[in-house]
């Protein structure tokens, strides 16, 4: 008999049982969670340490603002939060310039108020149209109001000259003499006596924990998925939202899902997908509102199966094809096509010949879930409770994809604001940061809390044994990254997707193991994956309608006399998710009254 005969034989299950729970998505995930633990019987995995909890050395560091993310909105924040009189220390997982997805935006939406064809108020009225109503017209006008004059600064130093932005991101720092701390993971917030007070991490290069002590915080920490192959998120897992959501922040958007396709040649190099796009210089965009990435291709692949390949954005297929996502009738226009970038000069023309160029997802045979886990751009986040971005925790600050502005809803409406939109709020919550920091006096980071954070991000170093961080994210996205769970969805998958992500919270999570400091990053970030996880699919199930880029089979119609709302979750008392309807029309009220959900 064949091994895997054996291994069904003595699993009590028939060949063809065996080989049809380990053959689909989700059974492989559930077939490798049963050869690892139960078939072969063997012991969760011993933990050969290369590094010793002994070896770590602490550092303690005092700022009035602690920015932490060194993309677009941490860039900004850290400027003006300085320019405001404040000091500033500023500290990234990354390089500045580098880190999350500002180094793949090359378009940056300016709203030439004197040269405009069109409105503010016209503007926002026609994102709130694409939106479906599920944009903030607040954060949508601040954006447009405000993108002329980041652009102009960006010009002076020099971001529009390198399709590389480490260099001009420095200068501003490097004139303010603002203290820059590159390569730091940072894993928890600390809130004392009802506000944040700074945060924790360690070092990824040596052995080393680093207490920040702040009077005010501002997370630009960006967005995260599932490490998804094909798209340049793999390095974002939704720190900065998990931490804030462990302090009492309430977190919103986790329904809504980014439809970016990924090249269906080398689907998995996230440089063939997006070196074209990466190599060139950024440049300007000006207004065209649209409906785009959304979930049509995944609806399409779900009824007609691959391959799919990438239409104009809105327009209708050549497939009948009936139902699906709604898309407005304004923005069902055949004829659009996207922008396509500029032909490469010089070397690079020569040397790039034959090669994909310009965004990915722009022509050709297309593969889903390159993006998986992550929501359209600024509309999941921390909840902000006015216009500068201050969350539901006192001190706490959130801008660009870790604030969950709704700036252009569940759908993407206008090339470019996503860039503009980090630089304008990150300005704003910096600014507003500093002048509150300037009312506060320090209040250090207690010994017990230092002590307990210490122990937190060493635990899975001391673990004797337990379960490699790649082999539960590897079980992680064989549940949540099929298209019948996270973008085509129904209630009773999102239920069964559910139980597994609650087994992985309960059990897994907990023996989470690291034998170095790249496993220790590694163990954290696939803890904050699992809460992210948990929270998009009661997000999911909660919200009984179809709208933008969350699509239910079972509830396929937008729902606009029970839906006009966001959901909000945040942790209860006990450490349950509960979860609040938030009307479009209103900031989020206090003390709220969530309801727990699932």
């Amino acid at each position: 008999m064949s091994k895997q005969g054996t291994q069904a034989g003595q699993s009590g299950l028939s060949r063809r049982q065996f080989i049809g729970l380990t053959g689909g998505a989700v059974g492989a995930a559930i077939g490798s969670y049963a050869l690892g633990q139960h078939f072969l019987g063997q012991p969760p995995t011993i933990n050969k340490r290369k590094i010793e909890s002994a070896e770590f050395t602490t550092d303690n560091q005092t700022t009035d603002v602690l920015v932490i993310g060194g993309g677009m909105a941490g860039l900004f924040a850290a400027v003006k939060a300085h320019d405001a009189g404040a000091t500033v220390a500023m500290v990234s997982k990354g390089r500045l310039g580098s880190s999350g997805l500002t180094p793949f935006a090359k378009g940056i939406f300016c709203y030439d108020k004197h040269n405009s064809q069109i409105s503010l108020d016209e503007f926002v009225e026609k994102v709130t149209e694409s939106a479906i109503d599920t944009n903030n017209p607040v954060f949508t006008r601040q954006m447009a109001e405000h993108s002329y004059d980041r652009v102009q600064e960006l010009k002076a130093w020099g971001f529009f000259d390198s399709p590389l932005y480490n260099q001009s991101f420095m200068r501003p720092i490097e004139e303010r003499r603002i203290p820059l701390h590159e390569r730091i993971m940072i894993t928890h917030l600390v809130k004392q006596d009802g506000r944040v007070v700074g945060a924790s991490g360690f070092s990824l290069d040596s052995p080393k924990i680093i207490h920040f002590h702040a009077k005010t915080v501002v997370l630009c920490t960006g967005s995260g998925g599932f490490k998804p192959n094909g798209f340049p998120v793999c390095d974002l897992t939704h720190d900065g939202s998990i931490m804030a959501y462990k302090i009492g922040a309430k977190i919103t958007g986790k329904e809504w899902n980014d439809g970016h396709p990924g090249s269906a040649q080398n689907s998995g190099s996230s440089y063939d997908n997006w070196h074209g796009q990466i190599e060139e210089k950024p440049s300007t965009t000006g207004i065209e509102v649209h409906h785009d990435l959304g979930v049509d291709l995944n609806y399409q692949a779900y009824n007609l199966g691959a391959p799919v390949t990438m239409a104009p954005p809105g327009a209708q297929t050549d497939t009948e094809l009936s139902g699906g996502p709604w898309i407005p009738d304004a923005f069902r226009h055949p004829d659009r096509r996207p922008p396509m970038p500029p032909p490469e000069p010089g070397l690079a023309a020569l040397f790039g010949k034959g090669r994909p160029s310009g965004p990915p997802g722009m022509g050709g045979e297309q593969v889903g879930g390159s993006s998986a886990g992550m929501a359209i751009h600024k509309s999941e986040g921390l909840v902000p409770i006015n216009e500068t971005g201050l969350s539901t925790v006192a001190g706490l600050y959130a801008a660009g994809d870790a604030l969950g502005s709704y700036m252009s809803g569940g759908i993407y409406t206008q090339i470019g604001s996503s860039l503009a939109g980090s630089a304008v709020q990150g300005a704003i919550a910096g600014e507003a940061a500093a002048k509150q920091s300037a009312t506060l006096p320090h209040n250090p980071i207690s010994a017990a809390n230092q002590r307990y954070n210490t122990e937190q991000i060493l635990a899975p170093l001391l673990r004797e044994r337990g379960y490699s961080p790649a082999w539960v994210t590897q079980v992680l996205q064989g549940i949540m990254i099929p298209n019948f769970v996270l973008y085509i969805k129904k209630g009773r998958l999102l239920e069964a997707a559910l139980a597994y992500i609650e087994e992985l919270r309960d059990h897994h999570s907990p023996m989470l193991m690291a034998e170095d400091l790249h496993a220790l990053r590694l163990a954290h970030e696939t803890e904050n994956m699992i809460i992210t996880a948990e929270m998009k699919l009661k997000a999911s199930i909660m919200r009984t309608e179809s709208r933008c880029s969350h699509y239910r089979l079972d509830y396929p119609e937008v729902d606009k006399e029970n839906w006009q709302a966001w959901i909000n979750i945040e942790q209860g008392p006990d450490g349950e998710m509960l979860f609040e309807k938030q009307p479009f029309d209103m900031w989020p009220n206090f003390p709220a009254n969530p309801v727990a959900n699932g």
